[in-house]
């Protein structure tokens, strides 16, 4: 195990965000991290660390001694008490991981013992020590003189020193008011020139390990919470979690101000302002996603206008009132605390990502001596994916090709070579719902206008149906359906998968591939799986999404499936073939059809490593497997969950994914000849990326068959 002393040069450094980003980098790569911040200041903000690396990441850590509790034993000479009360903490979180990450304290002038302590715990600890400096607005010479000086603190040229990270790199502006009277938060530009010299710095056994960016959007509140920085009213609630990437105070006239109305801005104009207040909520109902609408002065609309704007509430766009004037509103505004709050998840995740991909991988592991990865974390799951189908270069249809997070989740994965995108759709139209949202699309993604090539496909569709005696009309009439279109373009080869399902019922999807596809060579069925994200590892379940009552050779059929879905994702397949009971304990009908189905795998897959029936505790849980299957292969540590019925895998997953707070990524089909996935009609753009990976992957799987 190594133990990683995370040390600030200096204050505003983004001590926590560095913490979880290399919590983040470490788990993809396979490590079992474990966190611990031994010594917090003796105010609340202190603890955001701790809150965060339990809420978010969902790893247990104990509360951090006071500050104020420390210094005192310090004084009384009791430094020693103090190291070993660190190493107890340490201790708590240590066992079974791999590395252990230690939060140090903020270096601060009014507690001159910080900086010392932080190399006392370090010392104590037998850690490797890396610094983090604030980059912004300052220059790589300034950055490497406060390096070497926190160099002499940790022990000079003695000291164990990993590495350094600079974080919030290159020029940031300030939120001011500019004299048009218009609030500004945007980036000020960070070139690669300006980049490549913070990576040159140069310390001796002390190389840099990773250059984040200064970003606008990494800091950018929502409107819950500038709603509650000042205490405002709400109008309309409208989507609370809207992003404000930028604030426009509009004092001008409208036809002055109009350029301001784009995504993410936040209009600020006194109550009674109705052209403002009008033209904002046309640019919602246009499909601009403003912010949001902050009224000053303790004015209101009138109810006239109110009506005129109904049709723009509807979208969800927030609208909130404060007593305080303009000028004292954009004073507040601009005093925001920027820390990210402790409930705000999705930025603390984006903010995650963000640092664990402008991090030195290679070095990194290279100063941490590779130790062996033991498991396959939600995090290394998802990098995983993601490698593979970059490597097996794909090509994607998706036939809801103007849906907007369609759109966005195209562009991604042509960004970041996960896969060829085809979108099917009105070309004019996708271009104005990327720009509508500041989008852009990149060279390469490919959009089909479906009416331009829909009769190329009529043939072929007449001789896959002539059984069903399809006429051409007929075959022309279901082809108006993108989803048909797009099957039929898999069923040529000239795609390799189709993803569907944003805007589309499960059955919308699968019924086109049933009958233009059908199912792969020996497959009884088509099944599903969901890759459920443990803090500690993925688990496979299936069949949650398809089969309502599968009998017992089905059930054999979506075990087998669902283990090589998971050998195909790189998780290794134990099967656990559930039930309420588990071995002999118990009988009746739907325990001797789970019975039989492991019988029946075993059988034609011999192998696979399966037991069944199990319950899901002696399936999943150690302990409970030694008193309940102790000679079971497979118990207290399967990776494959096969559930009887989907009455049961339905409720199962849809408990543990909300209940245990666990990201889930499905469902994949699977059975049919050819990749074709179901998405949720609430999936979010993430989802949809990552689904197109898992499409990428199962048709390269089933070309190498």
């Amino acid at each position: 195990m190594i133990n990683i002393f995370i040390a600030p040069t200096g204050l505003e450094s983004g001590l926590t965000t560095i913490s979880l980003g290399l919590i983040r980098a470490l788990d993809a790569q396979g490590l079992k991290v474990g966190f611990v911040k031994p010594v917090a200041p003796g105010y609340a903000a202190s603890e955001r660390s701790s809150h965060l690396v339990r809420t978010v990441l969902h790893l247990t850590t104990p509360d951090p001694m006071h500050l104020n509790l420390v210094q005192q034993r310090i004084s009384d000479g009791m430094l020693d008490r103090v190291l070993e009360d660190v190493i107890a903490l340490h201790d708590e979180v240590s066992r079974d991981c791999d590395v252990v990450l230690i939060e140090g304290l903020v270096p601060d002038r009014s507690e001159p013992y910080t900086a010392k302590l932080n190399a006392e715990m370090a010392k104590a600890l037998n850690a490797e020590v890396v610094l983090v400096a604030s980059g912004r607005n300052r220059s790589p010479a300034q950055i490497q003189a406060e390096l070497k000086l926190q160099t002499g603190i940790f022990g000079g040229a003695q000291a164990n020193l990993m590495g350094c990270i600079i974080n919030k790199a290159g020029k940031a502006p300030a939120q001011q008011v500019i004299p048009s009277g218009e609030l500004v938060s945007q980036d000020a530009g960070f070139s690669q020139q300006e980049q490549d010299a913070f990576w040159q710095i140069s310390m001796k056994h002390c190389p840099v390990l990773g250059v984040i960016p200064w970003k606008a959007e990494l800091v950018s509140p929502r409107i819950l919470d500038i709603a509650r920085a000042l205490n405002t009213q709400t109008l309309h609630e409208g989507e609370p979690e809207r992003r404000v990437l930028r604030i426009a105070l509009c004092a001008r006239t409208l036809g002055n101000m109009v350029d301001v109305l784009r995504p993410g801005t936040l209009i600020v104009t006194p109550g009674d302002r109705d052209d403002i207040i009008v033209a904002a909520a046309m640019a919602a109902s246009s499909g601009i996603p403003l912010a949001g609408l902050l009224l000053t002065s303790g004015l209101k609309p009138g109810e006239q206008v109110i009506n005129l704007c109904r049709p723009a509430l509807q979208t969800g766009i927030p609208v909130l009132q404060t007593d305080m004037d303009t000028f004292t509103t954009a004073q507040q505004l601009t005093r925001m605390d920027t820390h990210v709050s402790i409930d705000d998840v999705d930025r603390v995740q984006h903010i995650m990502a963000t640092v664990a991909e402008h991090l030195n991988i290679p070095v990194l592991m290279e100063r941490l001596g590779q130790p062996h990865a033991s498991r396959l974390s939600p995090a290394a799951f998802r990098y995983q994916i993601v490698a593979k189908a970059r490597s097996a270069q794909k090509r994607i249809v998706l036939p809801e090709g103007e849906e907007p997070r369609t759109i966005q989740a195209a562009a991604i994965c042509q960004q970041r070579g996960i896969a060829q995108c085809v979108l099917l759709g009105d070309p004019e139209r996708i271009h104005q719902i990327a720009q509508a949202n500041e989008v852009e699309l990149p060279e390469g993604l490919q959009i089909i206008e479906p009416a331009s090539v829909r009769a190329n496909y009529v043939a072929g569709m007449v001789e896959l149906r002539k059984h069903k005696q399809l006429t051409e009309p007929m075959a022309l009439a279901q082809l108006e359906d993108n989803v048909v279109l797009g099957t039929m373009m898999l069923a040529l080869d000239e795609v390799d998968g189709l993803v569907s399902g944003a805007i589309h019922t499960t059955a919308n999807t699968i019924r086109p591939a049933l009958q233009l596809i059908k199912t792969a060579p020996g497959a009884r069925l088509v099944s599903s799986v969901f890759f459920m994200g443990l803090p500690d590892q993925v688990l496979v379940y299936g069949d949650c999404a398809v089969n309502p009552d599968p009998n017992a050779e089905e059930l054999a059929d979506i075990a087998m499936q669902s283990a090589d879905s998971a050998i195909a994702m790189g998780i290794p397949a134990r099967i656990a073939m559930l039930s309420y009971s588990t071995g002999k304990s118990g009988s009746g009908a739907d325990v001797e059809k789970v019975r039989k189905a492991t019988e029946l795998v075993q059988q034609q897959r011999p192998e696979l490593l399966i037991d069944g029936p199990l319950q899901y505790d002696a399936a999943t849980t150690a302990s409970v497997a030694r008193s309940k299957a102790p000679d079971s292969p497979v118990a207290g540590q399967a990776t494959v969950l096969v559930f009887p019925d989907l009455n049961t895998g339905n409720t199962t997953y849809k408990a543990v994914q909300r209940s245990a707070n666990v990201i889930s990524i499905g469902p994949m089909l699977q059975g049919l000849a050819k990749p074709v996935n179901d998405l949720s009609r609430g999936a979010l753009i993430e989802d949809i990326v990552y689904t197109i990976a898992l499409t990428a992957i199962q048709s390269q799987h089933n070309k190498g068959k």
